[in-house]
């Protein structure tokens, strides 16, 4: 991915949108709703594909930490890539990070998520 415009983060595409408000809101079945049956979720080295394998991640994701998450950033690098930075508060290591969600999409549904530190 090249060069990215920021925009404002209600110019997400709506299912961006959608996966990030039901992932705050640790509602797994409508987070789990946003990936095609192929789709891919990247964090901390570790990949999870499928819907079997993104279900496992999104129950466990951050599940031993409470925190809260900002959406404080957004990109769109073309119409298939949106990057949306969000800004974690908790109980965690380090207790604030931020972190790049990297999207591509196919269909309006998220086929790739890669999250990186910021």
């Amino acid at each position: 991915m090249s060069t990215s415009i920021p925009i404002a983060p209600d110019q997400l595409p709506p299912t961006i949108r959608e996966y990030l408000a039901a992932h705050t809101a640790r509602d797994v079945d409508a987070a789990l709703r946003a990936f095609s049956v192929t789709g891919s979720v990247t964090d901390d080295g570790q990949t999870f594909r499928g819907t079997e394998e993104i279900l496992h991640f999104l129950n466990k994701a951050g599940a031993e930490f409470r925190y809260t998450t900002e959406l404080i950033g957004a990109r769109r690098v073309d119409d298939a890539h949106w990057v949306a930075t969000n800004r974690l508060e908790g109980d965690f290591p380090g207790g604030v990070a931020e972190l790049d969600y990297r999207f591509t999409l196919a269909d309006n549904l998220i086929a790739e998520l890669v999250i990186t530190p910021r």
